[in-house]
């Protein structure tokens, strides 16, 4: 029989090799998105495990088994989606899990969810059905991106503040979904607080199951009164970031930041699309014989609502319905991957040429390596350097998937290293570097609560040094090119413009004859931006290194 698979994602912008002292590796554990992988379940299970062991170690005890297999009861009366949200979200919380974590529904990935609810909670529910794991899905990344949001009407409505400071993770994991069901999905109120109640009930004790059933109630009060407790945007810059914070759900550091560089008006419009459901785009992987019309006809035939990308030919925009195309092995069967239109951009301005040879640096997972050997056309050849080998293993397998083996080349190696352990030059270089990812978080749900200004000042220093090692790797005339998934002008412009202090042999050579208009800025660089064209936040600097030597 097949073995089962797990999707999960994996982010550009967090690198491992950022992880070189033991304040960065705090900073930086928790951040990892975007590209979809599929693994084998078992792999996945055993990471995600180990995540979870500090909870697992607070669960109740089930009872004694003759077979040695701890027995739990089944309890038909809680909400199956329920269970597993309110276990997901203290796996993300206190285990620091992935909060993007989706599965095809194969039989070890399955039991694998169950076991964690029924370990947590000390009971099982019927198994999920689909429109559960939908429910899981939108909950868990709903409930997580509204955190700060959900949090403030729950304190509010809580009698007194210790009440809210005090609760148990469990119980609060409760009340964000009830308030997230009520408040955003539209869910009939008085169904969602019984359902609710009695998972707090079963799980924890009746006392809490009462809390949870007064401060609901109050909660559908103020709603039906249109009166929700939610702070006035007014006061000093400061006060009104604050309460926009809270409104709209971020950090009050990223809100005061993007209203000093943006505005007020541009910045909600930003945190507005950062809480909607991600989409996402698909690209067509050609070297399989696979055309856009191809995919098409099976999405049409899986009834998944999806548009033909207006920017990049080879690429289609999914609204929805991603668990439908992993279910039906289309990732799988390397006919086509997960790639934001935004990354494809980025390809672009790399410009691929049949015969060239290029170094992709930071290349795991690999979405623009896979992406820029489809445009080699059989000639030419891509070195992927990643310091993470599990993360080239799976580059090396979609390479094979996708028949871009004969082309790509990984190699294990930190950049800032490569150089000296691997003299070569290549035509172009492409540095992926990593970043804070804040053009990524309407797909990344948790990563606004794992990042802090001083990440931002932590990252300029590595990019800066990764810059540096990626620039010798061009050969004369070469090209070298800087990307980031961040809209944050201090790892993007400054970056390029202290480079080119520090290497007069680099100028820059504007991207306009590579992308649609619209998408380069004054100084010739690429930037997507997440409102404006309904897409990851990206930028991109292409760098010409003169045939000049330069003392």
């Amino acid at each position: 029989m097949a073995e089962a698979y797990s999707v999960f994602f994996v982010s550009p912008f967090t690198h491992p090799l950022s992880i070189h002292s033991a304040h960065r590796r705090k900073a930086f554990s928790s951040s990892w998105a975007i590209d979809f992988i599929v693994l084998p379940s078992s792999s996945i299970t055993t990471k995600v495990h180990m995540l979870c062991a500090a909870i697992s170690s607070n669960t109740p005890s089930p009872g004694p088994s003759t077979s040695g297999k701890r027995l739990y009861k089944l309890n038909p009366e809680v909400s199956p989606h329920r269970a597993v949200s309110a276990v997901r979200l203290l796996r993300i919380e206190q285990g620091k899990a992935f909060a993007d974590l989706l599965s095809d529904k194969g039989r070890k990935a399955m039991k694998n969810e169950m076991d964690y609810v029924e370990r947590t909670l000390g009971f099982r529910t019927r198994d999920l059905e689909d429109r559960d794991v939908r429910l899981v899905t939108d909950i868990v990344g709903g409930a997580v991106r509204w955190k700060r949001y959900l949090d403030h009407l729950i304190m509010c409505l809580c009698n007194e503040e210790t009440t809210f400071r005090n609760m148990e993770p469990l119980l609060l994991q409760i009340l964000r979904i009830g308030f997230y069901e009520i408040l955003k999905l539209g869910m009939p109120p008085y169904a969602v607080v019984d359902e609710n109640v009695r998972l707090a009930k079963v799980s924890l004790r009746a006392g809490a199951g009462n809390l949870v059933n007064g401060v609901m109630r109050k909660l559908v009060l103020v709603k039906e009164q249109d009166s929700l407790p939610l702070p006035n945007v007014e006061g000093d810059e400061r006060a009104q970031a604050r309460a926009l914070a809270t409104i709209n759900s971020h950090p009050v550091w990223m809100v005061r930041r993007w209203i000093k560089l943006l505005g007020q008006e541009e910045a909600v419009e930003l945190m507005n699309w950062n809480n909607t459901d991600p989409t996402f785009s698909l690209r067509v992987s050609q070297r399989k014989g696979y055309t856009r019309a191809d995919l098409v006809v099976k999405l049409n035939d899986m009834k998944v609502p999806h548009e033909l990308s207006v920017w990049m030919d080879d690429f289609v925009h999914v609204q929805a319905g991603m668990q439908a195309i992993i279910h039906a092995g289309l990732l799988k069967q390397g006919l086509c991957s997960v790639l934001d239109e935004s990354a494809g951009l980025v390809v672009s301005v790399v410009d691929p040429q049949p015969g060239e040879t290029i170094i992709d640096c930071c290349a795991a997972p690999g979405g623009k390596a896979l992406y820029m050997a489809s445009k080699l056309k059989s000639q030419g050849t891509i070195w992927a350097v990643d310091i993470n080998k599990g993360r080239l293993r799976v580059l090396k397998e979609a390479s094979r998937l996708q028949n871009l083996d004969d082309i790509i080349n990984t190699i294990h190696a930190d950049i800032r290293l490569f150089p000296v352990n691997y003299p070569m030059k290549a035509d172009k270089v492409l540095l992926d570097a990593p970043c804070s990812g804040l053009g990524v978080l309407s797909k990344k749900a948790d990563l606004r609560w794992n990042r802090r200004l001083e990440d931002l000042m932590e990252l300029k220093e590595l990019q800066d040094e990764l810059l540096d090692a990626a620039a010798s790797l061009v050969k004369p005339g070469g090209v070298l090119v800087y990307s980031t998934c961040s809209i944050d002008p201090a790892e993007n412009e400054a970056r390029i413009e202290a480079f080119l202090l520090r290497h007069p042999e680099f100028d820059v050579d504007p991207v306009h004859r590579f992308l649609p208009p619209g998408f380069v800025t004054a100084r010739g660089f690429y930037k997507s931006n997440p409102v404006r064209h309904s897409m990851d936040g990206s930028f991109a600097a292409r760098l010409i290194r003169s045939k000049v030597c330069f003392a």
